[in-house]
């Protein structure tokens, strides 16, 4: 069974950088794919998602939180197509925040960030540890996506849905 490893925090401004293609390479023996420069990978081998946290925190020349999933939940969510029908342009993303864990009780959905009618987040639905909603392309929306943590009681990581797909395309062809 594939796995698919999100790391939170990477690559972003100056702060814990590091060459993606290069762990990639470095764990060449994992048949681990890398997407992108966000720290996200689709591991196809089969390995132990303990054996595989050590081995990234073993690589990478910082701490970071690593939110690990299984390729099938990747594959069953993006499946559903859970953005049809939904508002999509050059102004408002497509995002997935997966949580670290299962956190507390969950919120019900939908709900915006900021409340009312002049949202810059909307969260959609929450699908296990996926969190599915919109932003708009502003600023103040990172700050928002940021604040998921605190509402849901775990740490998020989040990726556009165009991620998502790629994740999909790449547990494709593996599984053919």
């Amino acid at each position: 069974m594939a796995l698919v490893v999100f790391l939170r925090g990477v690559n972003v401004g100056c702060h814990r950088t590091f060459r993606p293609s290069l762990l990639a390479k470095e764990l060449s023996d994992l048949d681990l794919v890398n997407i992108g420069a966000a720290g996200t990978f689709v591991v196809r081998n089969r390995i132990s998602q303990v054996t595989l946290r050590a081995e990234l925190a073993k690589r990478l020349p910082f701490e970071t939180e690593v939110v690990i999933c299984k390729g099938d939940d990747v594959l069953e969510l993006q499946s559903t197509n859970p953005f049809r029908g939904q508002p999509a342009g050059p102004n408002i993303a497509w995002f997935v925040s997966i949580l670290a864990k299962r956190g507390r009780p969950l919120p019900s959905t939908p709900f915006n960030l900021p409340s009312g009618d002049e949202w810059s987040l909307k969260v959609l639905a929450i699908k296990n540890r996926f969190v599915l909603g919109l932003y708009r392309r502003e600023m103040k929306a990172i700050r928002y996506l940021g604040q998921l943590d605190k509402v849901f009681g775990v740490p998020a990581t989040t990726r556009n849905w165009n991620t998502i797909t790629a994740i999909a395309r790449i547990l494709q062809k593996a599984g053919s």
